[in-house]
């Protein structure tokens, strides 16, 4: 009986880059394992044709840098995948490049990779954090411009400030143990009071706008969908205190950006945290030019130790899924 096919949709000069030996040791076991090519959208759809290359694939390993070659896995794409296709396992906590309706309509399941993700995020977000209150980035800039301590202004500590993390899932946790070593205290905003308690002291807020009211720190935390594309805006930094700071490594479109801009021009927002944009890889010329803030090129996940684990997590859902064991970490809207 031949073995299912399993499609590694990745960049073709990377692939899967930290878990060679896994791939071949593993998932080599249990699947005919092909490897992704196609320079172009229309080659990729012509290979996925019946009697071409991809047909016959039953799962899918999708990394977001196949996009530089593809596309994001839109409607269009996702109904020119064979249709022997039964899942689509992600390398990534967010899916945003991937239609969830569209692939549900097709029958496909989807995977991501949550907890994989959430120590590499959350320390950028406590980075980003600390950076944004002591001002270490103008202090840098100062430095290496040979200006010392030219100009600067004191800081502000984060002993005794208060963070709101808005979505306190899987990174949100691990962010706030982290900013607890600094006396920070913890509030969060969730839909619903997570339950059991955390393990650590915070403060559930049920009102968006009491939180907003209350923190000094405001960590973005939450997933790019339709629902929240843009939620944070105008209204929102509105309501934040005269001098705070936001804290984004979510998915930059969360953010209204023109509003964004307003509230730092404005002393609204004292500084900023920024590691994720609205059009990565470009990034608000208005924002580069802001030395008050601190800016880094989508590093949430940017470690070897981190992105092993994602690569293991992905291929293990590839193995239990063409086992016959179902995805083990389906994203929540298909359960």
């Amino acid at each position: 009986m031949s073995q299912p096919k399993v499609l590694i949709c990745a960049n073709p000069k990377n692939g899967i880059v930290w878990s060679k030996a896994e791939q071949s040791s593993k998932l080599g076991a249990v699947a005919q394992v092909i490897e992704f090519s196609e320079p172009d959208r229309k080659s990729f759809f012509d290979a996925c044709k019946p009697g071409a290359k991809y047909d016959g694939v039953v799962g899918i390993y999708r990394h977001n840098d196949s996009a530089s070659a593809i596309g994001v896995f839109d409607k269009e794409l996702i109904e020119a995948l064979p249709e022997s296709v039964k899942y689509i396992c992600h390398n990534g906590a967010g899916y945003d490049q991937i239609d969830v309706e569209a692939c549900t309509k097709r029958g496909i399941q989807v995977s991501h990779t949550p907890q994989a993700v959430d120590d590499a995020t959350a320390t950028v977000g406590a980075y980003l954090t600390i950076s944004a209150l002591r001002q270490f980035h103008r202090a840098e800039v100062n430095l290496r411009n040979g200006k010392w301590k030219a100009g600067l202004s004191p800081a502000s500590d984060p002993e005794g400030k208060v963070v709101g993390i808005i979505g306190m899932g899987g990174i949100g946790s691990a962010m706030a143990r982290r900013l607890l070593g600094f006396d920070m205290k913890i509030i969060y905003y969730n839909r619903k009071e997570i339950s059991p308690r955390p393990d650590f002291p915070c403060t559930y807020i049920s009102s968006l706008d009491d939180l907003l009211a209350q923190a000094d720190v405001v960590s973005l935390n939450l997933p790019l969908n339709d629902k929240t594309k843009g939620s944070f805006g105008k209204r929102e930094f509105g309501l934040m205190k005269q001098g705070s700071v936001l804290v984004n490594t979510a998915r930059g479109a969360v953010v209204d950006e023109e509003a964004f801009i307003e509230a730092l021009e404005s002393g609204k927002l004292a500084s900023a945290g920024i590691d994720v944009y609205p059009d990565e890889p470009n990034v608000n010329p208005k924002l580069v030019a802001m030395d008050n803030i601190t800016l880094l090129p989508h590093m949430g996940t940017e470690t070897r130790d981190t992105q092993k684990k994602m690569e293991i997590l992905v291929l293990d859902n590839l193995i239990s899924a063409v086992s016959g064991k179902g995805l083990l970490t389906q994203i929540p809207e298909q359960k």
